[in-house]
Protein backbone atom coordinates (compact mmCIF):
# COMPACT_ATOMS: atom_id res chain seq x y z
CA UNK A 1 0.00 0.00 0.00
CA UNK A 2 1.02 3.45 -0.47
CA UNK A 3 2.91 5.43 2.48
CA UNK A 4 1.77 8.72 1.82
CA UNK A 5 -0.13 10.14 4.15
CA UNK A 6 -3.49 12.11 3.91
CA UNK A 7 -6.63 13.75 5.79
CA UNK A 8 -9.91 12.90 5.54
CA UNK A 9 -13.13 12.30 7.81
CA UNK A 10 -15.08 9.47 8.73
CA UNK A 11 -18.68 8.95 9.41
CA UNK A 12 -20.42 6.44 11.48
CA UNK A 13 -21.44 3.54 9.92
CA UNK A 14 -25.05 3.49 8.31
CA UNK A 15 -27.90 1.49 10.23
CA UNK A 16 -30.86 0.85 8.12
CA UNK A 17 -32.19 2.90 4.89
CA UNK A 18 -34.87 4.33 7.43
CA UNK A 19 -32.70 5.85 9.76
CA UNK A 20 -30.63 8.69 9.25
CA UNK A 21 -28.73 10.23 12.52
CA UNK A 22 -27.40 9.11 15.33
CA UNK A 23 -25.97 10.59 18.79
CA UNK A 24 -22.39 9.66 20.25
CA UNK A 25 -22.69 8.16 23.33
CA UNK A 26 -19.03 7.63 24.22
CA UNK A 27 -15.66 8.38 22.12
CA UNK A 28 -12.97 6.07 23.49
CA UNK A 29 -10.06 7.83 21.67
CA UNK A 30 -8.59 11.65 21.70
CA UNK A 31 -6.61 13.94 19.29
CA UNK A 32 -3.32 12.70 18.80
CA UNK A 33 -4.08 9.28 19.64
CA UNK A 34 -3.39 6.73 16.90
CA UNK A 35 -4.83 3.83 16.42
CA UNK A 36 -5.47 0.29 14.54
CA UNK A 37 -7.99 -0.73 11.78
CA UNK A 38 -11.02 -2.50 14.16
CA UNK A 39 -10.85 -0.12 17.31
CA UNK A 40 -13.91 0.75 18.58
CA UNK A 41 -13.85 4.80 18.43
CA UNK A 42 -17.20 5.60 19.87
CA UNK A 43 -20.27 3.89 20.74
CA UNK A 44 -23.63 5.41 19.39
CA UNK A 45 -27.30 5.31 19.03
CA UNK A 46 -29.80 5.37 16.95
CA UNK A 47 -33.10 5.53 17.01
CA UNK A 48 -33.81 1.35 16.57
CA UNK A 49 -29.95 0.34 18.04
CA UNK A 50 -26.79 1.05 19.93
CA UNK A 51 -23.70 0.31 17.98
CA UNK A 52 -19.94 0.79 17.60
CA UNK A 53 -18.15 2.63 15.30
CA UNK A 54 -15.18 0.99 14.63
CA UNK A 55 -11.86 1.87 12.55
CA UNK A 56 -11.38 1.24 8.58
CA UNK A 57 -8.29 1.62 9.19
CA UNK A 58 -4.85 2.50 10.63
CA UNK A 59 -4.20 6.00 11.27
CA UNK A 60 -3.94 9.08 13.91
CA UNK A 61 -6.86 11.19 15.20
CA UNK A 62 -6.56 14.88 13.90
CA UNK A 63 -9.97 16.32 15.67
CA UNK A 64 -13.04 15.11 16.77
CA UNK A 65 -15.73 17.05 15.32
CA UNK A 66 -19.00 15.82 17.16
CA UNK A 67 -18.89 15.89 20.76
CA UNK A 68 -20.34 13.26 22.97
CA UNK A 69 -23.99 13.31 23.59
CA UNK A 70 -24.77 15.47 20.16
CA UNK A 71 -26.42 14.23 16.94
CA UNK A 72 -24.85 14.04 13.83
CA UNK A 73 -26.63 12.65 10.34
CA UNK A 74 -24.98 9.86 8.93
CA UNK A 75 -23.83 12.20 5.91
CA UNK A 76 -22.02 14.26 8.22
CA UNK A 77 -18.20 13.39 9.30
CA UNK A 78 -18.21 12.75 13.25
CA UNK A 79 -14.09 12.36 13.23
CA UNK A 80 -10.99 14.20 11.11
CA UNK A 81 -8.01 11.17 11.13
CA UNK A 82 -4.86 11.24 9.08
CA UNK A 83 -3.48 7.99 7.30
CA UNK A 84 -2.34 6.38 4.53
CA UNK A 85 -4.90 4.40 3.67
CA UNK A 86 -6.03 4.59 0.33
CA UNK A 87 -9.36 2.42 0.90
CA UNK A 88 -10.35 5.27 3.26
CA UNK A 89 -9.70 8.30 0.67
CA UNK A 90 -13.29 9.96 -0.25
CA UNK A 91 -13.85 9.68 -4.24
CA UNK A 92 -13.91 12.69 -5.79
CA UNK A 93 -17.76 12.49 -6.34
CA UNK A 94 -19.57 10.18 -4.26
CA UNK A 95 -23.98 9.85 -5.06
CA UNK A 96 -25.71 11.40 -2.53
CA UNK A 97 -27.73 9.13 0.11
CA UNK A 98 -31.42 8.43 -0.78
CA UNK A 99 -32.84 9.57 2.48
CA UNK A 100 -36.56 10.43 1.49
CA UNK A 101 -39.24 8.18 3.40
CA UNK A 102 -40.93 8.07 0.01
CA UNK A 103 -38.09 6.34 -1.57
CA UNK A 104 -37.22 4.21 1.57
CA UNK A 105 -38.93 2.59 4.38
CA UNK A 106 -37.12 0.50 6.78
CA UNK A 107 -34.38 -1.14 5.08
CA UNK A 108 -34.17 -1.40 1.65
CA UNK A 109 -38.15 -0.51 -0.21
CA UNK A 110 -39.54 1.21 -2.91
CA UNK A 111 -43.28 1.84 -3.91
CA UNK A 112 -43.43 -0.93 -7.05
CA UNK A 113 -45.02 1.02 -9.91
CA UNK A 114 -47.36 0.02 -12.49
CA UNK A 115 -46.70 -0.71 -15.69
CA UNK A 116 -49.18 -0.13 -18.42
CA UNK A 117 -48.07 -2.84 -20.42
CA UNK A 118 -47.89 -5.03 -17.77
CA UNK A 119 -51.21 -7.33 -18.66
CA UNK A 120 -50.60 -6.77 -22.47
CA UNK A 121 -47.88 -9.47 -22.33
CA UNK A 122 -47.01 -12.30 -20.15
CA UNK A 123 -43.55 -12.43 -19.32
CA UNK A 124 -41.71 -16.11 -17.82
CA UNK A 125 -38.87 -17.85 -16.77
CA UNK A 126 -38.37 -20.68 -19.40
CA UNK A 127 -35.28 -22.60 -19.09
CA UNK A 128 -32.93 -22.50 -15.82
CA UNK A 129 -29.21 -23.39 -15.93
CA UNK A 130 -26.27 -23.45 -14.07
CA UNK A 131 -22.47 -24.19 -13.22
CA UNK A 132 -20.30 -24.62 -10.65
CA UNK A 133 -16.51 -25.57 -10.34
CA UNK A 134 -15.42 -28.88 -9.71
CA UNK A 135 -12.92 -27.72 -6.90
CA UNK A 136 -14.46 -28.01 -3.26
CA UNK A 137 -12.60 -25.48 -0.50
CA UNK A 138 -13.53 -26.40 3.21
CA UNK A 139 -13.30 -24.00 5.67
CA UNK A 140 -10.91 -26.36 7.27
CA UNK A 141 -8.78 -25.42 4.22
CA UNK A 142 -8.80 -21.94 4.66
CA UNK A 143 -7.81 -21.78 8.23
CA UNK A 144 -4.19 -21.52 7.75
CA UNK A 145 -3.77 -17.78 8.82
CA UNK A 146 -5.97 -18.23 11.47
CA UNK A 147 -4.86 -20.41 14.00
CA UNK A 148 -8.24 -19.30 16.57
CA UNK A 149 -10.61 -19.98 14.49
CA UNK A 150 -12.46 -23.20 14.02
CA UNK A 151 -14.84 -24.77 11.37
CA UNK A 152 -17.29 -24.86 13.58
CA UNK A 153 -17.32 -20.97 14.18
CA UNK A 154 -17.20 -19.81 10.24
CA UNK A 155 -20.07 -22.39 9.70
CA UNK A 156 -21.77 -20.70 12.55
CA UNK A 157 -21.28 -17.12 11.30
CA UNK A 158 -21.55 -17.33 7.69
CA UNK A 159 -23.86 -21.01 7.33
CA UNK A 160 -20.96 -22.20 4.95
CA UNK A 161 -19.22 -25.54 5.27
CA UNK A 162 -17.54 -25.43 1.53
CA UNK A 163 -17.17 -23.58 -1.60
CA UNK A 164 -16.56 -24.33 -4.52
CA UNK A 165 -13.34 -22.13 -6.63
CA UNK A 166 -12.45 -22.20 -10.02
CA UNK A 167 -9.89 -23.42 -11.47
CA UNK A 168 -6.56 -21.67 -12.57
CA UNK A 169 -7.96 -22.23 -16.11
CA UNK A 170 -10.90 -21.25 -15.92
CA UNK A 171 -12.30 -17.42 -17.08
CA UNK A 172 -16.15 -15.85 -16.11
CA UNK A 173 -16.81 -16.52 -19.83
CA UNK A 174 -16.17 -20.37 -19.81
CA UNK A 175 -18.09 -20.38 -16.66
CA UNK A 176 -21.17 -18.28 -18.36
CA UNK A 177 -21.23 -20.60 -21.20
CA UNK A 178 -22.05 -23.59 -19.50
CA UNK A 179 -25.09 -22.14 -17.98
CA UNK A 180 -26.20 -20.46 -20.84
CA UNK A 181 -25.91 -23.82 -22.97
CA UNK A 182 -27.63 -25.84 -20.07
CA UNK A 183 -30.69 -22.77 -19.97
CA UNK A 184 -31.13 -22.68 -23.66
CA UNK A 185 -31.44 -26.29 -23.83
CA UNK A 186 -34.03 -26.83 -21.36
CA UNK A 187 -35.93 -23.61 -22.39
CA UNK A 188 -36.37 -25.89 -25.70
CA UNK A 189 -35.23 -23.57 -27.87
CA UNK A 190 -31.67 -23.27 -29.89
CA UNK A 191 -29.30 -20.77 -29.46
CA UNK A 192 -30.06 -19.21 -32.83
CA UNK A 193 -33.55 -18.39 -31.23
CA UNK A 194 -32.08 -15.99 -28.80
CA UNK A 195 -32.52 -12.07 -29.55
CA UNK A 196 -30.57 -10.54 -26.88
CA UNK A 197 -27.42 -11.38 -24.28
CA UNK A 198 -27.88 -9.27 -20.20
CA UNK A 199 -24.83 -10.73 -18.56
CA UNK A 200 -24.27 -10.11 -14.33
CA UNK A 201 -21.17 -10.24 -13.41
CA UNK A 202 -18.53 -8.07 -10.92
CA UNK A 203 -15.58 -10.26 -12.24
CA UNK A 204 -15.83 -9.56 -16.44
CA UNK A 205 -12.77 -10.92 -18.44
CA UNK A 206 -11.74 -7.88 -19.77
CA UNK A 207 -12.72 -4.61 -18.73
CA UNK A 208 -14.14 -4.26 -22.61
CA UNK A 209 -15.42 -5.86 -24.66
CA UNK A 210 -18.24 -6.86 -22.67
CA UNK A 211 -17.97 -10.58 -21.48
CA UNK A 212 -21.64 -10.92 -22.62
CA UNK A 213 -20.01 -10.16 -26.52
CA UNK A 214 -17.77 -12.69 -25.35
CA UNK A 215 -20.13 -15.03 -24.31
CA UNK A 216 -21.97 -14.32 -27.47
CA UNK A 217 -19.16 -15.50 -29.70
CA UNK A 218 -18.72 -18.52 -27.85
CA UNK A 219 -22.55 -19.39 -28.53
CA UNK A 220 -21.73 -18.99 -32.44
CA UNK A 221 -24.15 -15.17 -32.66
CA UNK A 222 -24.18 -12.20 -34.35
CA UNK A 223 -26.54 -9.40 -34.89
CA UNK A 224 -28.12 -9.18 -31.56
CA UNK A 225 -27.69 -6.58 -28.33
CA UNK A 226 -25.05 -7.96 -25.83
CA UNK A 227 -23.83 -6.07 -22.93
CA UNK A 228 -22.94 -6.42 -19.34
CA UNK A 229 -24.26 -5.07 -16.15
CA UNK A 230 -23.04 -4.55 -12.82
CA UNK A 231 -25.43 -4.68 -9.64
CA UNK A 232 -23.46 -6.75 -7.64
CA UNK A 233 -25.04 -9.66 -6.21
CA UNK A 234 -28.52 -8.50 -6.76
CA UNK A 235 -27.23 -8.24 -10.51
CA UNK A 236 -29.09 -11.33 -11.74
CA UNK A 237 -32.58 -9.90 -10.71
CA UNK A 238 -31.93 -6.74 -12.38
CA UNK A 239 -31.15 -8.55 -15.36
CA UNK A 240 -34.51 -10.04 -15.70
CA UNK A 241 -35.86 -6.67 -14.98
CA UNK A 242 -34.06 -4.72 -17.79
CA UNK A 243 -35.37 -8.38 -20.11
CA UNK A 244 -38.85 -7.57 -19.40
CA UNK A 245 -38.54 -4.24 -20.34
CA UNK A 246 -36.85 -4.91 -23.74
CA UNK A 247 -39.68 -7.81 -24.19
CA UNK A 248 -42.68 -5.14 -23.40
CA UNK A 249 -41.17 -2.62 -25.75
CA UNK A 250 -40.50 -5.06 -28.51
CA UNK A 251 -36.82 -5.03 -28.37
CA UNK A 252 -36.75 -8.62 -28.05
CA UNK A 253 -38.86 -11.75 -27.93
CA UNK A 254 -36.14 -14.50 -25.61
CA UNK A 255 -33.39 -13.27 -24.07
CA UNK A 256 -30.52 -15.36 -21.86
CA UNK A 257 -29.65 -13.48 -18.72
CA UNK A 258 -26.95 -15.01 -17.40
CA UNK A 259 -24.91 -14.22 -14.09
CA UNK A 260 -21.53 -15.36 -13.33
CA UNK A 261 -18.63 -14.01 -10.66
CA UNK A 262 -15.15 -15.39 -9.77
CA UNK A 263 -14.93 -13.93 -6.74
CA UNK A 264 -12.52 -16.87 -5.44
CA UNK A 265 -9.20 -14.59 -6.97
CA UNK A 266 -9.93 -11.48 -4.94
CA UNK A 267 -9.97 -12.28 -1.40
CA UNK A 268 -7.40 -11.34 0.77
CA UNK A 269 -6.49 -14.32 2.42
CA UNK A 270 -5.45 -12.64 5.81
CA UNK A 271 -9.11 -11.18 5.90
CA UNK A 272 -11.84 -13.28 7.92
CA UNK A 273 -14.42 -10.87 7.01
CA UNK A 274 -14.51 -11.52 3.53
CA UNK A 275 -12.07 -14.95 2.67
CA UNK A 276 -14.79 -17.32 4.04
CA UNK A 277 -17.60 -16.35 2.12
CA UNK A 278 -17.22 -16.34 -1.39
CA UNK A 279 -17.91 -19.41 -4.11
CA UNK A 280 -17.33 -19.02 -7.77
CA UNK A 281 -20.50 -19.98 -10.03
CA UNK A 282 -22.50 -19.37 -13.09
CA UNK A 283 -26.43 -18.79 -13.63
CA UNK A 284 -28.69 -18.04 -16.33
CA UNK A 285 -31.71 -18.27 -17.76
CA UNK A 286 -33.98 -17.45 -20.88
CA UNK A 287 -36.46 -14.83 -20.89
CA UNK A 288 -39.40 -14.84 -22.90
CA UNK A 289 -42.96 -13.45 -24.31
CA UNK A 290 -44.54 -16.68 -23.29
CA UNK A 291 -48.06 -18.23 -21.85
CA UNK A 292 -46.31 -21.66 -21.50
CA UNK A 293 -42.99 -20.26 -18.60
CA UNK A 294 -43.17 -19.46 -15.07
CA UNK A 295 -44.73 -16.01 -15.19
CA UNK A 296 -43.34 -13.10 -13.19
CA UNK A 297 -45.88 -11.32 -11.52
CA UNK A 298 -43.71 -8.34 -9.61
CA UNK A 299 -40.45 -6.93 -9.76
CA UNK A 300 -38.52 -4.20 -8.51
CA UNK A 301 -35.10 -3.07 -8.29
CA UNK A 302 -33.51 -0.21 -6.28
CA UNK A 303 -30.22 0.73 -4.79
CA UNK A 304 -29.29 3.05 -1.84
CA UNK A 305 -26.14 5.19 -1.70
CA UNK A 306 -26.14 5.17 2.23
CA UNK A 307 -24.34 1.71 2.09
CA UNK A 308 -21.44 2.51 -0.37
CA UNK A 309 -18.80 1.70 1.55
CA UNK A 310 -20.48 -1.37 2.70
CA UNK A 311 -19.18 -3.99 0.26
CA UNK A 312 -16.59 -2.73 -1.97
CA UNK A 313 -13.83 -3.30 -4.53
CA UNK A 314 -11.60 -0.66 -6.77
CA UNK A 315 -10.19 -2.59 -9.06
CA UNK A 316 -11.88 -4.57 -12.05
CA UNK A 317 -11.59 -7.72 -13.42
CA UNK A 318 -11.47 -11.50 -12.04
CA UNK A 319 -7.60 -11.36 -10.92
CA UNK A 320 -4.93 -9.40 -8.82
CA UNK A 321 -2.75 -7.47 -10.31
CA UNK A 322 0.71 -8.06 -9.69
CA UNK A 323 1.35 -3.87 -8.51
CA UNK A 324 -0.86 -3.10 -6.11
CA UNK A 325 1.16 -0.50 -3.79
CA UNK A 326 -1.35 2.80 -4.67
CA UNK A 327 -4.81 0.57 -4.26
CA UNK A 328 -6.23 -1.89 -2.46
CA UNK A 329 -7.28 -4.87 -5.10
CA UNK A 330 -9.07 -7.35 -2.88
CA UNK A 331 -12.59 -7.44 -2.08
CA UNK A 332 -13.65 -5.51 1.41
CA UNK A 333 -16.73 -5.68 3.78
CA UNK A 334 -17.94 -3.97 5.97
CA UNK A 335 -19.42 -7.24 8.67
CA UNK A 336 -20.78 -5.28 11.22
CA UNK A 337 -23.26 -2.68 9.30
CA UNK A 338 -23.68 -4.87 6.51
CA UNK A 339 -25.53 -7.39 8.60
CA UNK A 340 -27.65 -5.01 10.18
CA UNK A 341 -28.66 -3.32 6.87
CA UNK A 342 -29.19 -6.15 4.85
CA UNK A 343 -31.35 -7.87 7.30
CA UNK A 344 -33.74 -5.15 7.19
CA UNK A 345 -33.56 -4.69 3.50
CA UNK A 346 -34.13 -8.43 2.96
CA UNK A 347 -37.52 -8.32 5.04
CA UNK A 348 -38.63 -5.07 3.65
CA UNK A 349 -38.31 -6.12 0.04
CA UNK A 350 -39.98 -9.59 0.54
CA UNK A 351 -43.05 -8.02 2.72
CA UNK A 352 -43.31 -5.43 -0.42
CA UNK A 353 -43.34 -7.65 -3.22
CA UNK A 354 -45.29 -9.99 -1.43
CA UNK A 355 -48.26 -7.86 -0.90
CA UNK A 356 -48.10 -5.88 -4.58
CA UNK A 357 -48.40 -9.75 -5.80
CA UNK A 358 -51.76 -9.56 -3.84
CA UNK A 359 -50.54 -12.86 -2.11
CA UNK A 360 -50.17 -13.46 2.24
CA UNK A 361 -47.30 -14.36 3.74
CA UNK A 362 -48.73 -17.72 4.43
CA UNK A 363 -49.44 -18.32 0.63
CA UNK A 364 -45.69 -17.95 -0.48
CA UNK A 365 -44.47 -21.55 -1.13
CA UNK A 366 -40.47 -20.96 -1.31
CA UNK A 367 -38.34 -17.82 -1.08
CA UNK A 368 -35.54 -18.25 -3.38
CA UNK A 369 -32.94 -15.60 -1.81
CA UNK A 370 -29.47 -14.52 -2.42
CA UNK A 371 -27.38 -16.50 -0.27
CA UNK A 372 -25.67 -13.60 1.58
CA UNK A 373 -25.29 -15.60 5.05
CA UNK A 374 -26.76 -17.88 6.89
CA UNK A 375 -27.29 -15.68 10.30
CA UNK A 376 -28.85 -12.88 7.90
CA UNK A 377 -31.46 -14.78 5.78
CA UNK A 378 -32.63 -16.39 9.06
CA UNK A 379 -33.14 -13.29 10.71
CA UNK A 380 -34.94 -11.71 7.50
CA UNK A 381 -37.21 -14.92 7.82
CA UNK A 382 -38.19 -13.68 11.28
CA UNK A 383 -38.88 -10.20 9.87
CA UNK A 384 -40.64 -10.90 6.96
CA UNK A 385 -43.96 -13.00 8.29
CA UNK A 386 -42.20 -16.15 6.06
CA UNK A 387 -41.29 -19.28 8.58
CA UNK A 388 -37.71 -20.17 7.68
CA UNK A 389 -38.39 -23.60 6.68
CA UNK A 390 -40.05 -21.85 3.24
CA UNK A 391 -36.41 -20.24 2.37
CA UNK A 392 -34.40 -22.02 0.52
CA UNK A 393 -30.87 -22.22 1.44
CA UNK A 394 -27.71 -23.97 -0.71
CA UNK A 395 -25.00 -21.56 0.86
CA UNK A 396 -23.55 -24.70 3.25
CA UNK A 397 -22.24 -26.25 0.22
CA UNK A 398 -21.60 -23.47 -2.72
CA UNK A 399 -21.32 -20.35 -0.59
CA UNK A 400 -21.99 -16.92 -1.52
CA UNK A 401 -21.68 -16.48 -5.38
CA UNK A 402 -22.81 -13.28 -5.48
CA UNK A 403 -25.33 -12.81 -8.38
CA UNK A 404 -25.10 -16.15 -9.30
CA UNK A 405 -26.71 -17.46 -6.55
CA UNK A 406 -30.43 -17.08 -6.84
CA UNK A 407 -30.43 -19.19 -10.35
CA UNK A 408 -28.06 -21.80 -9.03
CA UNK A 409 -30.36 -22.36 -6.29
CA UNK A 410 -33.21 -22.73 -8.08
CA UNK A 411 -32.02 -25.60 -10.06
CA UNK A 412 -31.59 -27.48 -7.10
CA UNK A 413 -35.43 -26.62 -6.07
CA UNK A 414 -36.72 -27.04 -9.17
CA UNK A 415 -37.54 -30.74 -9.01
CA UNK A 416 -39.78 -29.75 -5.99
CA UNK A 417 -41.80 -27.18 -7.44
CA UNK A 418 -45.16 -27.78 -8.38
CA UNK A 419 -47.41 -25.45 -11.30
CA UNK A 420 -48.58 -22.46 -10.01
CA UNK A 421 -46.57 -22.52 -6.50
CA UNK A 422 -45.90 -19.05 -4.95
CA UNK A 423 -42.17 -18.13 -5.18
CA UNK A 424 -40.17 -14.98 -4.46
CA UNK A 425 -36.63 -13.91 -5.32
CA UNK A 426 -35.16 -11.44 -3.26
CA UNK A 427 -31.72 -9.70 -2.78
CA UNK A 428 -29.48 -7.39 -1.33
CA UNK A 429 -26.03 -6.76 -3.10
CA UNK A 430 -22.79 -3.93 -2.60
CA UNK A 431 -24.10 -0.16 -3.66
CA UNK A 432 -26.06 -0.79 -1.90
CA UNK A 433 -28.75 -2.69 -4.24
CA UNK A 434 -31.91 -4.18 -4.00
CA UNK A 435 -34.20 -6.49 -5.99
CA UNK A 436 -37.15 -8.95 -5.26
CA UNK A 437 -39.55 -10.68 -7.78
CA UNK A 438 -42.58 -12.53 -7.35
CA UNK A 439 -43.35 -15.71 -10.02
CA UNK A 440 -45.80 -18.22 -10.30
CA UNK A 441 -44.56 -20.93 -11.25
Amino acid sequence: MSTERFTTALRLPAQAAAETEATLIKWHISPGDTFTKGKVLAEAESAKSSFTFEAPCDGTVKSILCREGNTSSFDDPVIEIETDDISVKEPQSAPEALQSEEQLNTGMSVQLKENSDENSKTVGILGIGGYLPKTVVTNKDLLGEFPDVTEDYIFGVTGIRERRWANPDERPSDMALIASQEAIKKSGMKAEDIDAIILSTTTPDFVMPATACILQQKLGLRGIPAFDLNAACSGWLYAISVARGMIYTGTARNILTCAVDMQSRLLDKKDKSSLFLFGDGAGAAVISATDSGHTIQREFITADSQGLRMARREYPGYELPENTDSFDPCIRIDGRALFKFATDSFSSIIREVVEKSGWKPEEINWVVPHQANGRILKAAATKSGIPFERFYLNIDRVGNTSSASIPLALIEIEKYLKKNDKIVFCTVGAGITAAAMSIKW
